[in-house]
């Protein structure tokens, strides 16, 4: 599945008093009507566990000039969300109390509809409450191949 372009997001979620954001490239849209999208994460993982008792949270998209930031929140052992976006423009959702990037091209606030087991991963459905801000004309990062492009 390397070999398929994908879009990257960073996915934050509060927990708690700390913030947890970790970079996902298994995002998409579901619906139009009503506005509803999916993400897969690994079953295993603690982004899993909070998902699985969080129910709002948000999908920043990141623009290809987001490269850094992007490995910053796939890096093994990092800090909590506030720390990696220290420095950058950054605000909670109204609707999530999530992160949100302000400089990413786009940023959703979800709420989970659904959370389906599917095999090694958590397969979370759910509804984009609201655009906290998109810019079309950005170009966004994308993923092949194990690399940013």
């Amino acid at each position: 599945m390397s070999a398929l372009a994908t879009g990257v997001v960073v996915l934050t979620v509060r927990d708690g008093r700390d913030d947890l954001g970790t970079t996902i490239s298994s995002f998409m849209s579901v619906s139009l009507e009503p506005p509803m999208v999916a993400v897969a994460v690994t079953g295993s993982s603690y982004l899993a566990e909070v998902l699985g008792r969080r129910d709002v949270w948000a999908a920043n998209v990141l623009g290809a000039d987001q490269r850094a930031l992007a490995g910053r929140f796939a890096a093994a052992g990092r800090p909590g969300a506030r720390l990696l976006l220290a420095g950058r423009p950054h605000h909670r959702g109204p609707l999530s109390d999530a992160l949100i990037v302000a400089d990413a091209p786009a940023a959703l606030e979800c709420r989970t509809r659904q959370r389906l087991t599917a095999g090694d991963h958590l397969l979370v459905l759910a509804d984009v409450l609201a655009v906290d801000h998109a810019d079309p004309r950005r170009s966004p990062l994308v993923r092949a191949g194990r690399r940013y492009l």
